[in-house]
């Protein structure tokens, strides 16, 4: 969440930074309730030391008389304030609904505009080369080479879910080996988080954990949920706690089952492995100095092409526009990698993505950090990157590496890991 102060400061700032975002938000109403609660809470400071001159004074009443005159002063004193607290409250409960809802702010150079305004900003090592042989996309490959059990996975948790087979199941950990490995050479500290986070992470992080719009599995009975992204296990991790200056930052890569109710979500874009309620992924996650996040971030979006250039996939990598953004991120870089079987001949499609949410979760989870002989704490930066998500990697790998023959080579880094440099015997071996 914002800054109180700025918001107060800079409603005219803060509204149409909502209104790039594509959200609506009523900065002026906050500006005016929050403004009330303020004067009301000095009202009630002042109502309370009233009430207490007032108690004090009663044992050194005259008389009776003055005596009961004085409780009678000390119960309207209460009453009072009792009535202004309620009022307070009130106005604070709205107050907060909207406060809750008011987005980071937006990256000076970040495009303005919706989904279609986000600006393509570099492009991978590997080139698009048009397939001069007919394309299988992802699905049909799997079925092929037993290597993907959709129904299978239907049957025993519904759409959505799957069964990795055999070589399949063999690329997960190769991918997952291969991006542990890459981070761990960085100095990141590698983790395997809990699947399962209380609410109160879940919405410090910017996830709803419950209600009409979540796209989070909650567990009946029971403040826990599963969790879209390793972002919110690593991001909670630090959840009231003040870690010193002189550590930041703090690297952390974690591997974790995602799960996602993916509402809505449906089409021949969404087809097979593209949009799952389940699947593995490894994450990047930062805590910052203030004035080391964006570096931190550009090294976040570096990482991310360094594994998609090893495994030799196309891909381009776009400066998300402010209307397409989430409410933590003040700046968002997707690369999305080319897809060859996706939509009519091919289309890209995003398969990482790494932001900047300064320290808008760190507010929202009080994350703070203190320099050596100084006075106070302030919040650090936050920053996540997706170093592979599984399911969109394999899309990307079995559709790219599909061979004339039918075979699928299996990327040149992930071979020591799989066993082997290919899938599928060819078509005229099979014949």
């Amino acid at each position: 969440m914002l800054d109180k102060r700025y918001i107060l400061d800079n409603p005219e700032l803060v509204q149409q930074n909502c209104e790039a975002r594509g959200l609506r938000a009523d900065v002026p109403r906050f500006v005016q309730l929050e403004t009330q609660c303020r004067t009301l809470q000095q009202e009630i400071e002042e109502l309370s030391r009233q009430a207490n001159v007032v108690s004090k004074s009663i044992g050194q009443a005259k008389d009776e008389a003055e005596r009961e005159s004085r409780k009678e002063e000390g119960r309207r004193l209460r009453e009072q304030k009792e009535a202004k607290q309620a009022e307070h409250d009130r106005i604070a409960a709205e107050a907060g609904a909207i406060y809750r809802s008011l987005p980071n702010m937006t990256h000076p150079e970040s495009p303005r505009g919706g989904e279609d305004a986000s600006g393509e900003i570099r492009r991978g090592a590997t080139q698009v080369v048009p397939m001069r042989f007919p394309v299988l996309d992802h699905v049909q490959l799997g079925e092929q080479h037993d290597l993907i059990d959709f129904e299978g996975g239907a049957r025993i948790a519904g759409h959505g879910f799957y069964f990795l087979r055999n070589e399949a199941a063999l690329l997960e950990l190769a991918l997952q080996q291969y991006a542990v490995e890459t981070l761990l050479k960085e100095g990141f500290t590698l983790a395997v988080t809990p699947d399962l986070a209380r609410g109160e992470i879940l919405a410090g992080i910017g996830y709803i954990p419950r209600g009409p719009e979540t796209q989070i599995y909650s567990v009946e009975n029971f403040d826990l949920n599963l969790v879209a992204t390793a972002e919110i296990t690593l991001g909670g991790l630090y959840a009231g706690e003040v870690i010193d200056a002189d550590k930041l930052p703090l690297k952390l890569c974690g591997i974790s089952h995602c799960f996602r109710t993916e509402a809505g979500a449906a089409g021949r874009a969404s087809r097979g492995l593209y949009r799952v309620h389940q699947f593995t992924k490894v994450e990047m996650f930062a805590f910052t100095l203030p004035e080391q996040s964006e570096d931190m971030h550009n090294y976040f979006c570096d990482l991310e092409c360094q594994i998609f250039d090893g495994l030799g996939i196309p891909y381009r990598v776009l400066d998300i526009a402010s209307g397409d953004l989430g409410g933590p991120a003040y700046r968002k870089f997707d690369l999305e990698a080319w897809m060859p079987g996706r939509g009519d001949g091919g289309e890209y499609g995003e398969v990482t993505s790494a932001s900047n949410c300064t320290d808008y979760q760190a507010r929202r989870l009080n994350i703070r950090y203190k320099v050596k002989g100084e006075k106070g704490t302030h919040l650090v930066h936050t920053l996540n990157g997706t170093a592979v998500a599984i399911s969109r990697a394999l899309i990307a790998i079995l559709e790219n590496c599909q061979q004339p023959d039918g075979s699928i080579i299996v990327p040149e880094v992930l071979q020591k890991w799989v066993g082997k440099e290919r899938i599928g015997a060819p078509r005229a071996e099979e014949e």
